[in-house]
Protein backbone atom coordinates (compact mmCIF):
# COMPACT_ATOMS: atom_id res chain seq x y z
CA UNK A 1 0.00 0.00 0.00
CA UNK A 2 1.35 3.41 -0.94
CA UNK A 3 2.40 5.57 1.98
CA UNK A 4 0.62 8.64 0.65
CA UNK A 5 0.37 10.38 4.02
CA UNK A 6 4.11 10.18 4.58
CA UNK A 7 4.81 11.45 1.09
CA UNK A 8 2.44 14.39 1.50
CA UNK A 9 3.93 15.28 4.86
CA UNK A 10 7.40 15.22 3.37
CA UNK A 11 6.55 18.17 1.13
CA UNK A 12 4.15 19.94 3.49
CA UNK A 13 6.14 23.15 3.45
CA UNK A 14 5.35 23.56 -0.23
CA UNK A 15 1.76 24.25 0.79
CA UNK A 16 2.85 27.75 1.71
CA UNK A 17 2.44 28.43 -2.01
CA UNK A 18 -1.23 27.58 -1.82
CA UNK A 19 -2.57 27.85 1.73
CA UNK A 20 -3.17 31.63 1.89
CA UNK A 21 -5.42 31.57 -1.16
CA UNK A 22 -7.53 28.46 -0.46
CA UNK A 23 -10.33 30.22 1.39
CA UNK A 24 -10.90 32.85 -1.28
CA UNK A 25 -10.19 30.68 -4.32
CA UNK A 26 -13.12 29.82 -6.61
CA UNK A 27 -13.90 26.20 -7.27
CA UNK A 28 -12.11 25.96 -10.67
CA UNK A 29 -8.88 27.05 -8.96
CA UNK A 30 -6.35 24.26 -8.37
CA UNK A 31 -4.37 24.18 -5.14
CA UNK A 32 -1.19 22.27 -4.43
CA UNK A 33 -2.88 19.74 -2.17
CA UNK A 34 -5.19 18.72 -5.00
CA UNK A 35 -2.25 18.47 -7.41
CA UNK A 36 -0.44 16.16 -4.95
CA UNK A 37 -3.50 13.98 -4.44
CA UNK A 38 -4.18 13.63 -8.16
CA UNK A 39 -0.56 12.68 -8.85
CA UNK A 40 -0.46 10.10 -6.05
CA UNK A 41 -3.68 8.59 -7.32
CA UNK A 42 -3.07 8.54 -11.07
CA UNK A 43 0.63 8.66 -11.93
CA UNK A 44 1.71 5.39 -13.64
CA UNK A 45 4.97 5.17 -11.66
CA UNK A 46 3.00 4.97 -8.43
CA UNK A 47 0.20 2.80 -9.77
CA UNK A 48 2.68 0.10 -10.75
CA UNK A 49 4.30 -0.08 -7.31
CA UNK A 50 1.76 -2.61 -5.95
CA UNK A 51 2.48 -4.79 -8.97
CA UNK A 52 6.21 -4.66 -8.30
CA UNK A 53 5.58 -5.53 -4.66
CA UNK A 54 3.44 -8.48 -5.74
CA UNK A 55 6.25 -9.71 -7.99
CA UNK A 56 8.86 -9.57 -5.23
CA UNK A 57 6.42 -11.11 -2.75
CA UNK A 58 6.00 -14.04 -5.13
CA UNK A 59 9.80 -14.35 -5.33
CA UNK A 60 9.92 -14.56 -1.52
CA UNK A 61 7.39 -17.39 -1.63
CA UNK A 62 9.43 -19.16 -4.28
CA UNK A 63 12.62 -18.80 -2.21
CA UNK A 64 10.85 -20.33 0.82
CA UNK A 65 9.93 -23.51 -1.05
CA UNK A 66 11.71 -26.72 -0.11
CA UNK A 67 13.38 -28.95 -2.72
CA UNK A 68 10.89 -30.81 -4.85
CA UNK A 69 10.23 -34.53 -4.63
CA UNK A 70 11.22 -36.41 -7.76
CA UNK A 71 9.35 -39.54 -8.84
CA UNK A 72 10.92 -41.66 -11.54
CA UNK A 73 10.65 -44.91 -13.44
CA UNK A 74 13.33 -46.70 -15.43
CA UNK A 75 13.25 -49.78 -17.65
CA UNK A 76 16.40 -51.79 -18.24
CA UNK A 77 17.44 -54.79 -20.36
CA UNK A 78 14.92 -54.30 -23.18
CA UNK A 79 15.18 -54.46 -26.97
CA UNK A 80 18.53 -56.26 -26.79
CA UNK A 81 19.69 -59.49 -28.32
CA UNK A 82 19.66 -63.12 -27.26
CA UNK A 83 18.04 -63.58 -23.87
CA UNK A 84 17.30 -59.85 -23.76
CA UNK A 85 15.45 -59.72 -27.04
CA UNK A 86 12.16 -57.83 -26.74
CA UNK A 87 11.03 -57.42 -23.13
CA UNK A 88 11.72 -60.93 -21.86
CA UNK A 89 14.57 -59.74 -19.57
CA UNK A 90 13.19 -56.31 -18.77
CA UNK A 91 13.67 -54.91 -15.27
CA UNK A 92 11.41 -52.08 -14.03
CA UNK A 93 12.52 -49.70 -11.28
CA UNK A 94 10.22 -47.20 -9.55
CA UNK A 95 12.03 -44.53 -7.51
CA UNK A 96 11.40 -41.51 -5.32
CA UNK A 97 14.07 -38.95 -4.48
CA UNK A 98 14.83 -35.43 -3.30
CA UNK A 99 17.61 -33.20 -1.93
CA UNK A 100 18.57 -32.79 1.70
CA UNK A 101 19.13 -29.03 1.41
CA UNK A 102 21.27 -27.25 3.95
CA UNK A 103 19.09 -25.09 6.26
CA UNK A 104 21.61 -22.27 5.92
CA UNK A 105 21.16 -22.20 2.14
CA UNK A 106 17.38 -21.98 2.38
CA UNK A 107 17.58 -19.24 5.02
CA UNK A 108 20.06 -17.30 2.91
CA UNK A 109 17.82 -17.58 -0.14
CA UNK A 110 14.80 -16.35 1.83
CA UNK A 111 16.82 -13.50 3.37
CA UNK A 112 17.99 -12.38 -0.05
CA UNK A 113 14.43 -12.24 -1.39
CA UNK A 114 13.17 -10.40 1.70
CA UNK A 115 15.97 -7.85 1.38
CA UNK A 116 14.76 -7.12 -2.13
CA UNK A 117 11.29 -6.46 -0.73
CA UNK A 118 12.68 -3.99 1.83
CA UNK A 119 14.70 -2.24 -0.86
CA UNK A 120 11.60 -1.92 -3.01
CA UNK A 121 9.83 -0.03 -0.22
CA UNK A 122 12.71 2.44 0.12
CA UNK A 123 12.88 3.00 -3.64
CA UNK A 124 9.12 3.49 -3.77
CA UNK A 125 9.29 6.19 -1.10
CA UNK A 126 12.10 7.94 -2.99
CA UNK A 127 10.08 7.84 -6.20
CA UNK A 128 7.05 9.30 -4.41
CA UNK A 129 9.15 12.18 -3.07
CA UNK A 130 10.70 12.82 -6.48
CA UNK A 131 7.29 12.91 -8.14
CA UNK A 132 5.80 15.24 -5.54
CA UNK A 133 8.83 17.52 -5.80
CA UNK A 134 8.32 17.67 -9.57
CA UNK A 135 4.63 18.50 -9.03
CA UNK A 136 5.64 21.32 -6.67
CA UNK A 137 8.16 22.67 -9.20
CA UNK A 138 5.64 22.68 -12.03
CA UNK A 139 3.03 24.22 -9.75
CA UNK A 140 5.58 26.90 -8.84
CA UNK A 141 6.23 27.63 -12.53
CA UNK A 142 2.53 28.25 -13.10
CA UNK A 143 2.29 30.49 -10.04
CA UNK A 144 5.34 32.54 -11.07
CA UNK A 145 3.98 33.05 -14.59
CA UNK A 146 0.64 34.13 -13.16
CA UNK A 147 2.45 36.72 -11.03
CA UNK A 148 4.38 37.91 -14.08
CA UNK A 149 1.14 38.26 -16.03
CA UNK A 150 -0.24 40.41 -13.18
CA UNK A 151 2.87 42.60 -13.30
CA UNK A 152 2.52 42.97 -17.06
CA UNK A 153 -1.13 43.95 -16.69
CA UNK A 154 -0.05 46.77 -14.36
CA UNK A 155 2.61 47.82 -16.85
CA UNK A 156 0.08 47.71 -19.67
CA UNK A 157 -2.18 50.07 -17.71
CA UNK A 158 0.77 52.43 -17.16
CA UNK A 159 1.72 52.32 -20.84
CA UNK A 160 -1.89 53.12 -21.70
CA UNK A 161 -1.85 56.19 -19.47
CA UNK A 162 1.43 57.29 -21.02
CA UNK A 163 0.00 56.88 -24.56
CA UNK A 164 -3.09 58.93 -23.63
CA UNK A 165 -0.92 61.67 -22.14
CA UNK A 166 1.28 61.70 -25.24
CA UNK A 167 -1.75 62.01 -27.53
CA UNK A 168 -3.01 64.99 -25.52
CA UNK A 169 0.34 66.75 -25.65
CA UNK A 170 0.68 66.13 -29.38
CA UNK A 171 -2.84 67.42 -29.95
CA UNK A 172 -1.97 70.54 -27.94
CA UNK A 173 1.18 71.06 -29.97
CA UNK A 174 3.45 70.55 -26.95
CA UNK A 175 5.18 67.43 -28.29
CA UNK A 176 6.09 66.09 -31.73
CA UNK A 177 4.09 63.24 -33.23
CA UNK A 178 7.08 60.90 -32.80
CA UNK A 179 6.44 60.91 -29.06
CA UNK A 180 2.87 59.69 -29.59
CA UNK A 181 4.03 57.00 -32.03
CA UNK A 182 6.71 55.82 -29.60
CA UNK A 183 4.19 55.64 -26.74
CA UNK A 184 1.73 53.67 -28.89
CA UNK A 185 4.54 51.29 -29.93
CA UNK A 186 5.47 50.76 -26.27
CA UNK A 187 1.80 50.05 -25.52
CA UNK A 188 1.64 47.51 -28.37
CA UNK A 189 4.82 45.80 -27.10
CA UNK A 190 3.32 45.57 -23.62
CA UNK A 191 0.17 43.98 -25.08
CA UNK A 192 2.28 41.47 -27.01
CA UNK A 193 4.37 40.63 -23.98
CA UNK A 194 1.25 40.07 -21.89
CA UNK A 195 -0.24 37.81 -24.58
CA UNK A 196 2.96 35.75 -24.73
CA UNK A 197 3.04 35.41 -20.95
CA UNK A 198 -0.60 34.31 -20.86
CA UNK A 199 0.21 31.68 -23.50
CA UNK A 200 3.14 30.54 -21.35
CA UNK A 201 0.77 30.26 -18.37
CA UNK A 202 -1.54 27.98 -20.39
CA UNK A 203 1.42 25.82 -21.44
CA UNK A 204 2.66 25.58 -17.84
CA UNK A 205 -0.82 24.55 -16.63
CA UNK A 206 -0.92 21.85 -19.28
CA UNK A 207 2.54 20.64 -18.23
CA UNK A 208 1.37 20.47 -14.62
CA UNK A 209 -1.77 18.52 -15.54
CA UNK A 210 0.38 15.94 -17.35
CA UNK A 211 1.64 14.78 -13.95
CA UNK A 212 -1.69 13.03 -13.42
CA UNK A 213 -2.73 12.67 -17.06
CA UNK A 214 -5.50 15.27 -16.78
CA UNK A 215 -6.63 18.32 -18.70
CA UNK A 216 -5.33 21.83 -17.93
CA UNK A 217 -7.27 23.53 -15.16
CA UNK A 218 -7.90 27.16 -14.29
CA UNK A 219 -5.54 29.36 -12.28
CA UNK A 220 -3.58 27.87 -9.43
CA UNK A 221 -3.94 29.30 -5.94
CA UNK A 222 -0.99 30.56 -3.99
CA UNK A 223 1.08 33.38 -2.53
CA UNK A 224 4.44 33.35 -4.29
CA UNK A 225 5.87 36.18 -2.20
CA UNK A 226 5.15 34.45 1.14
CA UNK A 227 8.52 33.03 2.20
CA UNK A 228 8.51 30.55 5.12
CA UNK A 229 11.22 30.50 7.74
CA UNK A 230 13.62 27.56 7.48
CA UNK A 231 16.06 25.88 9.92
CA UNK A 232 19.78 26.54 9.81
CA UNK A 233 22.14 24.38 7.80
CA UNK A 234 23.32 22.28 10.76
CA UNK A 235 19.75 21.31 11.61
CA UNK A 236 19.04 20.37 8.01
CA UNK A 237 22.26 18.37 7.66
CA UNK A 238 21.30 16.29 10.71
CA UNK A 239 18.16 15.18 8.88
CA UNK A 240 20.00 13.69 5.92
CA UNK A 241 20.41 10.28 7.57
CA UNK A 242 16.65 9.74 7.30
CA UNK A 243 16.36 10.72 3.67
CA UNK A 244 15.51 7.91 1.20
CA UNK A 245 18.68 8.80 -0.70
CA UNK A 246 20.77 7.43 2.20
CA UNK A 247 18.26 4.86 3.42
CA UNK A 248 18.70 3.25 0.04
CA UNK A 249 22.32 2.47 0.99
CA UNK A 250 21.18 0.77 4.20
CA UNK A 251 18.71 -1.30 2.22
CA UNK A 252 21.37 -2.10 -0.37
CA UNK A 253 23.76 -3.13 2.42
CA UNK A 254 21.22 -5.65 3.71
CA UNK A 255 20.76 -6.94 0.17
CA UNK A 256 24.49 -7.37 -0.38
CA UNK A 257 24.92 -9.05 3.00
CA UNK A 258 22.17 -11.47 2.03
CA UNK A 259 23.92 -12.07 -1.29
CA UNK A 260 27.17 -12.83 0.57
CA UNK A 261 25.40 -15.29 2.86
CA UNK A 262 23.80 -16.95 -0.15
CA UNK A 263 27.19 -17.27 -1.84
CA UNK A 264 28.67 -18.78 1.33
CA UNK A 265 25.77 -21.21 1.56
CA UNK A 266 26.60 -22.43 -1.95
CA UNK A 267 29.87 -23.83 -0.62
CA UNK A 268 27.97 -26.40 1.45
CA UNK A 269 27.02 -29.41 -0.70
CA UNK A 270 23.47 -30.75 -0.71
CA UNK A 271 22.98 -34.49 -0.28
CA UNK A 272 20.77 -36.09 -2.91
CA UNK A 273 18.95 -39.31 -1.97
CA UNK A 274 16.83 -41.80 -3.84
CA UNK A 275 14.88 -44.92 -2.85
CA UNK A 276 12.89 -47.24 -5.07
CA UNK A 277 11.48 -50.61 -5.91
CA UNK A 278 12.94 -52.83 -8.66
CA UNK A 279 11.29 -55.81 -10.36
CA UNK A 280 13.74 -58.62 -11.22
CA UNK A 281 12.45 -60.24 -14.38
CA UNK A 282 14.50 -63.43 -14.12
CA UNK A 283 13.07 -64.49 -10.78
CA UNK A 284 9.87 -62.49 -10.99
CA UNK A 285 10.76 -60.92 -7.62
CA UNK A 286 10.77 -57.34 -6.23
CA UNK A 287 13.62 -55.68 -4.29
CA UNK A 288 14.28 -52.36 -2.65
CA UNK A 289 17.03 -50.07 -3.97
CA UNK A 290 18.47 -46.79 -2.71
CA UNK A 291 21.24 -44.32 -3.42
CA UNK A 292 23.03 -41.23 -2.11
CA UNK A 293 25.09 -38.70 -4.06
CA UNK A 294 27.15 -35.76 -2.87
CA UNK A 295 28.63 -33.11 -5.23
CA UNK A 296 32.36 -32.56 -4.85
CA UNK A 297 34.32 -29.30 -5.07
CA UNK A 298 31.48 -26.98 -3.99
CA UNK A 299 33.75 -24.81 -1.84
CA UNK A 300 36.20 -24.26 -4.66
CA UNK A 301 33.47 -23.39 -7.14
CA UNK A 302 31.74 -21.04 -4.66
CA UNK A 303 34.89 -19.14 -3.69
CA UNK A 304 34.83 -16.63 -6.62
CA UNK A 305 31.22 -15.74 -5.88
CA UNK A 306 32.03 -15.23 -2.18
CA UNK A 307 34.94 -12.92 -3.02
CA UNK A 308 32.78 -10.89 -5.41
CA UNK A 309 29.93 -10.57 -2.90
CA UNK A 310 32.33 -9.49 -0.13
CA UNK A 311 33.97 -6.89 -2.40
CA UNK A 312 30.56 -5.48 -3.37
CA UNK A 313 29.64 -5.17 0.31
CA UNK A 314 32.90 -3.39 1.13
CA UNK A 315 32.51 -1.03 -1.83
CA UNK A 316 29.06 0.04 -0.64
CA UNK A 317 30.53 1.91 2.33
CA UNK A 318 32.55 4.07 -0.04
CA UNK A 319 29.51 4.58 -2.24
CA UNK A 320 27.51 5.77 0.75
CA UNK A 321 30.26 8.16 1.81
CA UNK A 322 30.42 9.66 -1.68
CA UNK A 323 26.62 9.88 -1.84
CA UNK A 324 26.46 11.65 1.52
CA UNK A 325 29.09 14.19 0.43
CA UNK A 326 27.12 14.89 -2.75
CA UNK A 327 23.89 15.32 -0.76
CA UNK A 328 25.57 17.71 1.66
CA UNK A 329 26.97 19.75 -1.22
CA UNK A 330 23.53 19.98 -2.84
CA UNK A 331 21.95 20.89 0.50
CA UNK A 332 24.57 23.58 1.14
CA UNK A 333 24.01 25.09 -2.30
CA UNK A 334 20.23 25.13 -1.90
CA UNK A 335 20.42 26.52 1.64
CA UNK A 336 22.76 29.28 0.51
CA UNK A 337 20.31 30.31 -2.20
CA UNK A 338 17.52 30.66 0.37
CA UNK A 339 19.18 33.54 2.21
CA UNK A 340 20.17 35.37 -0.98
CA UNK A 341 16.75 35.06 -2.61
CA UNK A 342 14.89 35.97 0.60
CA UNK A 343 17.02 39.11 0.93
CA UNK A 344 16.31 40.04 -2.69
CA UNK A 345 12.55 39.65 -2.22
CA UNK A 346 12.55 41.59 1.03
CA UNK A 347 14.70 44.45 -0.25
CA UNK A 348 12.74 44.76 -3.49
CA UNK A 349 9.42 44.72 -1.65
CA UNK A 350 10.41 47.14 1.13
CA UNK A 351 12.67 49.58 -0.70
CA UNK A 352 13.06 49.22 -4.45
CA UNK A 353 9.43 48.90 -5.57
CA UNK A 354 7.99 51.65 -3.32
CA UNK A 355 10.65 54.08 -4.52
CA UNK A 356 10.10 53.21 -8.18
CA UNK A 357 6.31 53.40 -7.86
CA UNK A 358 6.55 56.88 -6.33
CA UNK A 359 9.05 57.93 -8.98
CA UNK A 360 6.83 56.63 -11.79
CA UNK A 361 3.78 58.45 -10.45
CA UNK A 362 5.76 61.68 -10.05
CA UNK A 363 7.21 61.30 -13.55
CA UNK A 364 3.71 60.99 -14.99
CA UNK A 365 2.62 64.18 -13.31
CA UNK A 366 5.79 65.97 -14.43
CA UNK A 367 5.35 64.83 -18.03
CA UNK A 368 1.75 66.04 -18.14
CA UNK A 369 2.96 69.38 -16.78
CA UNK A 370 5.70 69.55 -19.41
CA UNK A 371 8.55 69.32 -16.89
CA UNK A 372 9.83 65.87 -17.97
CA UNK A 373 10.40 64.09 -21.25
CA UNK A 374 8.41 61.02 -22.28
CA UNK A 375 11.59 58.92 -22.49
CA UNK A 376 12.37 59.51 -18.82
CA UNK A 377 8.85 58.47 -17.84
CA UNK A 378 9.02 55.40 -20.11
CA UNK A 379 12.37 54.41 -18.60
CA UNK A 380 10.94 54.52 -15.08
CA UNK A 381 8.03 52.32 -16.20
CA UNK A 382 10.53 49.84 -17.67
CA UNK A 383 12.60 49.91 -14.47
CA UNK A 384 9.46 49.26 -12.41
CA UNK A 385 8.56 46.23 -14.54
CA UNK A 386 12.13 44.91 -14.30
CA UNK A 387 12.06 45.23 -10.50
CA UNK A 388 8.74 43.36 -10.29
CA UNK A 389 10.15 40.62 -12.49
CA UNK A 390 13.32 40.41 -10.40
CA UNK A 391 11.22 39.98 -7.26
CA UNK A 392 9.16 37.23 -8.92
CA UNK A 393 12.33 35.45 -10.08
CA UNK A 394 13.90 35.68 -6.61
CA UNK A 395 10.74 34.33 -4.95
CA UNK A 396 10.53 31.50 -7.48
CA UNK A 397 14.19 30.58 -6.91
CA UNK A 398 13.63 30.65 -3.14
CA UNK A 399 10.76 28.18 -3.38
CA UNK A 400 12.69 26.01 -5.84
CA UNK A 401 15.56 25.76 -3.37
CA UNK A 402 13.11 25.00 -0.57
CA UNK A 403 11.51 22.22 -2.61
CA UNK A 404 14.95 20.72 -3.25
CA UNK A 405 15.78 20.84 0.47
CA UNK A 406 12.45 19.17 1.25
CA UNK A 407 13.20 16.45 -1.28
CA UNK A 408 16.64 15.84 0.23
CA UNK A 409 15.59 15.79 3.88
CA UNK A 410 11.98 14.53 3.55
CA UNK A 411 11.04 16.72 6.52
CA UNK A 412 8.47 19.52 6.87
CA UNK A 413 9.68 22.93 8.02
CA UNK A 414 6.44 24.91 8.36
CA UNK A 415 4.46 24.22 11.52
CA UNK A 416 0.85 23.39 10.80
CA UNK A 417 -0.43 25.78 13.47
CA UNK A 418 1.30 28.88 12.14
CA UNK A 419 -0.56 31.50 10.23
CA UNK A 420 0.67 32.37 6.74
CA UNK A 421 1.81 35.86 7.72
CA UNK A 422 3.98 34.33 10.45
CA UNK A 423 6.05 32.36 7.93
CA UNK A 424 7.49 35.41 6.19
CA UNK A 425 11.09 36.11 7.24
Amino acid sequence: MLNAKAALAALWCCFVLALPAWAAAPSPTLDLRQAFSLTLERHPDLRRLPLEQAIVSAEVDVAAQKPAWVAGASLENVLGSGDYRGADGAELTLSLGSVLESPARREARIGFAQSRMAGLDVNAEARRLDLLAEVARRYLDVLALQEEATALEATLAQRGKAADAARRRVAAGASPSSVQLGAEAALARAELELARTQAAVDAARRRLALMWGGEPTGPVAGELLTLPATPDFASLASLLDRTPELQRFASEARLREARLQLAQAQSRPDLEWQVGLRRLQGSDDWALMGGLSLPLGNRRRAEPGIRAARAELDALALEREAGELELRATLAEAHGRLAVDALAVRQTTDKVLPALERAEAAAGQAYRAGALSYLEWAQLQADLLAARRDRIAAARDFHRALIEIQRLTAEPFVLAGRAPNETTP
